[in-house]
């Protein structure tokens, strides 16, 4: 028992020692979402990325991104654990790259509404974001956390039809604390 221990604390260093840098990572486009210079139509769209370091190995980061018909720009609705640091509160809701690389993780496209469909999951959507119950609170395990939020807007917004995958660690938090 005792060599399994330590044979997975040793695993836990190794794995934790990583030659990127967050500070440089990749925080471009990845070139999923519509422009929405050139495209009217309104735009949902739910996303998800490896988390940094290790963590990555088995957990992702998810948030939504909404842009209404007409709008020239997207806005981002996720939580960032790390915002607390510089003394604001971890949930996030502004104009944004809607498919930004998760500090150098490109995202992958989970759910996609456009059109009328879209235009009408916004504002709910929206209404579901703003009520979300610890904007100012973050923990990676068991959460509140990013994918907490996603899976309270998914509660609130059942239209949405959104089921994140087993690595959004943290998506139960909000079923099991609030009915």
């Amino acid at each position: 028992m005792n060599k399994l221990l330590s044979m997975l604390l040793m695993l836990a260093v190794l794995t934790g020692c990583t030659t990127k840098d967050w500070r440089i990572a990749s925080r471009e486009s990845a070139g999923i979402a519509p422009s929405p210079e050139t495209t009217k139509e309104a735009v949902l769209q739910v996303y998800g990325a490896s988390t940094w370091g290790w963590r990555g190995w088995f957990a992702i980061h998810t948030w939504i991104a909404t842009k209404p018909a007409n709008e020239t720009s997207y806005t981002v609705y996720e939580v960032i654990g790390w915002r607390q640091h510089r003394g604001l509160p971890a949930m996030r809701i502004e104009k944004d790259l809607p498919d930004r690389y998760w500090f150098g993780e490109r995202p992958r496209l989970l759910k996609e509404f456009r059109g009328e469909v879209a235009e009408h999951l916004i504002g709910s959507v929206d209404r579901a974001a703003k009520g979300y119950p610890w904007p100012d609170i973050y923990k990676a395990f068991p959460g509140p956390n990013s994918n907490t939020f996603t899976a309270w807007i998914a509660k609130q917004v059942p239209e949405l039809g959104l089921d994140l995958p087993f690595s959004a660690i943290g998506s139960s938090y909000a079923s099991s604390k609030v009915k």
